[in-house]
């Protein structure tokens, strides 16, 4: 298979500090990894220095047994078998949709890129759609040309460059999964690059958040949700509810202003940290309810299939966000009741 291995990658542009600072990342043959940062960490220069449209200042990038940047090493991209799918499809708008997927297979015959095209249309849905010329197309569908494109010539790796960008929220849903099927169809090693949290959490195998010019973390979605390695990697892949606690000895509960919340794992000795829970993991109660933490709702956010209560606590500085499903039991103003339910997590 043909894993992805990056080593000790740093980049430095003249006019600014580095942007890749050592960064590690490896991708299993056949998986989909999804690199999610703010803007500036350092993705998309990543990106351009694995398709080798920019070198590298040090580090290695290998696919499988190749290895296309190291010391003294730099393949050049039409060596690397890496296909891109670009932001907005840019498709040869002279060509038709056959042509443009048929213009990396340069090695076949004219019936081989033929059978090829064909498969390939089929894979993303597009069977029949060969004579087509892209401005015909809606914006999904060039998507899918494009990974079609880029599947063809039955590349060692597939870079997405946050694909999806240019398409309305009720298409980027549909052209995703689309995109992830066609991707696990061919056994393709793939790296999405996106700042959408809700895209790489619902599409990858595995996503790695970069802060830095480094890999902060990297997990399977439910593993970075459930247990990011600090508060700022937690908010930033989701909703978080951050208060402070003491654990007064070694044990499995913190004291907050919330009252006491069981850990995921044992303190280690008197401390005091950052307990972390997410929304969906406080409940809201009659004000009166024995155990229930009082508070006054400031703010609903009604999202259709769940809404945001943030609530006012006495002793904390922050309102807290609760995720509620179904009908709104609260409104702006009024007293209600809090639980916690769930283990969370102590950071220092």
């Amino acid at each position: 298979m043909n894993e992805l291995h990056i080593a000790g990658l740093t980049k430095s542009y003249a006019s600014e500090a580095s942007v890749l600072r050592g960064l590690d990342l490896t991708v299993p043959g056949g998986a989909l990894a999804a690199v999610l940062g703010p803007s500036g960490c350092g993705k998309t220069t990543l990106l351009r220095v694995v398709a080798g449209f920019l070198r590298a200042d040090a580090g290695t990038v290998s696919v499988g047994d190749r290895v296309l940047t190291g010391p003294g090493v730099h393949l050049p991209p039409e060596r690397r078998r890496i296909g891109i799918v670009p932001q907005e499809g840019a498709l040869f708008p002279h060509l038709s949709v056959a042509r443009n997927v048929a213009f990396g297979l340069t090695g076949l015959d004219r019936g081989e890129r033929r059978r090829r095209t064909g498969e390939m249309l089929e894979l993303v849905g597009l069977a029949g759609y060969g004579d087509r010329m892209p401005h015909e197309l809606s914006g999904g569908q060039q998507q899918r040309v494009a990974l079609a494109r880029a599947l063809a010539p039955r590349p060692h790796l597939v870079l997405l460059d946050e694909p999806f960008n240019a398409l309305d929220s009720a298409l980027r849903a549909g052209v995703r999964a689309d995109v992830r099927a066609a991707l696990r169809a061919t056994g393709a090693t793939a790296v999405l690059v996106t700042h959408d949290q809700q895209e790489a959490l619902s599409t990858a195998d595995l996503v790695a958040v970069v802060r830095g010019g480094r890999v902060t973390q990297c997990d399977t979605p439910q593993d970075l949700y459930r247990s990011p390695v600090d508060p700022w990697v937690a908010g930033f892949v989701g909703s978080a509810v951050l208060l402070p606690g003491t654990v007064a000895g070694k044990g499995g509960a913190a004291d907050t202003a919330l009252g006491a919340v069981p850990l995921s794992a044992d303190a280690d000795g008197p401390r005091a940290g950052t307990v972390l829970l997410r929304p969906e993991q406080l409940l809201l109660t009659d004000a009166a309810a024995a155990g229930a933490v009082r508070g006054t709702v400031t703010d609903v956010c009604f999202y259709g299939h769940d809404a945001m209560v943030t609530v006012a606590v006495d002793g904390l500085d922050a309102p807290v966000d609760v995720r509620v499903a179904g009908p709104l039991p609260v409104r702006p103003g009024e007293q209600t009741g809090i639980r916690v339910q769930g283990e969370a997590s102590l950071h220092p």
